[in-house]
């Protein structure tokens, strides 16, 4: 598990072993059980999570209570509520596990130590990091317009790891369809 971050990272920047070790050092692995929150709504998001195995979404709940998912992220990618991680304001949004996940976690008080001990960290995370943003909203533009099940094909096809293992009330949520209706797609398609 503890080379999945570093293997991870050598994909974008050359990370010499020292560097691997104090980043290692830094990050702590933790795992959530499905549907453990990760962050809470009203609150200060604390942490980045990278994420080694499993899936988390980003979740908000909407004017009558119920949640509704943002998005969905997997292995080999970063997970955090940027705007309230960054400028240490409340999130309305949580971050929850959608299946059993295991992670890396790093505060932010600890990611600007690790940050001023390898400079070039903070530009490699902020590269990734836009390149992720690009990506969720290419995904998401892709599913405007699309009646339901072509929104369900659409996940199939874009994200097809994801949607075999996210419930199917998650996967309803963040389609925009309720749970029966994605039900009944289903069993069409």
């Amino acid at each position: 598990m503890s080379n999945t971050l570093i293997s991870y990272l050598n994909l974008h920047h050359p990370i010499s072993a020292t560097e691997g070790q104090y980043i290692m050092k830094a990050f702590k692995a933790k795992t959530f059980k499905e549907g453990e929150d990760l962050s809470q709504p009203g609150s200060i998001c604390k942490e980045l999570f990278f994420i080694v195995d499993g899936v988390l979404r980003i979740v908000i709940r909407n004017k009558k209570g119920n949640e509704v998912t943002h998005y969905f992220l997997k292995e080999n990618q970063f997970c955090t509520i940027l705007n309230s991680f960054h400028n240490q304001v409340p999130a309305e949004e949580c971050i929850q596990s959608a299946c059993n996940c295991a992670v890396f976690a790093i505060s932010r008080t600890a990611l600007v130590a690790l940050y001023e001990q390898i400079p070039y960290l903070k530009a490699l995370i902020d590269q990734i990091t836009q390149q992720a943003l690009i990506d969720k909203i290419n995904i998401r533009n892709a599913y405007l317009g699309q009646d339901s099940t072509n929104r369900y094909r659409l996940f199939l096809n874009k994200q097809a790891d994801i949607a075999l293992r996210v419930s199917l009330s998650d996967a309803a949520s963040y389609l925009g369809i309720t749970p029966q209706s994605l039900s009944r797609i289903r069993r069409q398609i």
